[in-house]
């Protein structure tokens, strides 16, 4: 097979760029606490503004929440936020810089209804970091943009 065509599918599919200062980190959902606790690390090293918020943006309770390091996070999750709100604070996000959605059932509604609850917060949000899973990140990408319209 040509590595042109094997190059070129993956530069569509997987997006990374490298962290930089933001309004907001978004995390569109997932069952294993690598992406929180990466967005914790974030939080952590400055990639916000203290005074700003960590949106914690999730779906609804799927089967396995919480996989992985069962003996840290091992409480009785009833959804992706929940689990989420849990490695946070566990990591050194304070509870104030959280903000969770959990109507979500998909990554569209990820993205407009994270759109609606900073809305609602008067918060404006023009950067932001998507944690999520290399093989989620375009599609990630291209729902928040036409959610925030970047």
């Amino acid at each position: 097979m040509n590595n042109r065509i094997i190059n070129d599918i993956t530069n569509f599919i997987f997006v990374e760029d490298k962290p930089q200062k933001v309004d907001a980190i978004f995390l569109p959902g997932g069952s294993h606490p690598e992406q929180p606790e990466y967005a914790a690390e974030l939080y952590r090293k400055g990639y916000l503004p203290p005074v700003d918020v960590l949106p914690s943006l999730s779906r609804l309770k799927d089967k396995g929440i919480g996989e992985g390091k069962t003996d840290v996070y091992n409480g009785n999750y009833q959804s992706d936020c929940e689990f989420f709100t849990d490695v946070f604070l566990k990591n050194g996000v304070p509870a104030s810089a959280i903000i969770g959605e959990d109507k979500s059932g998909h990554t569209r509604d990820n993205a407009f209804l994270s759109r609606m609850v900073v809305d609602e917060k008067g918060i404006e949000i023009k950067t932001a970091i998507i944690v999520c899973k290399a093989f989620h990140a375009r599609r990630c990408l291209m729902l928040y943009q036409m959610a925030f319209y970047i």
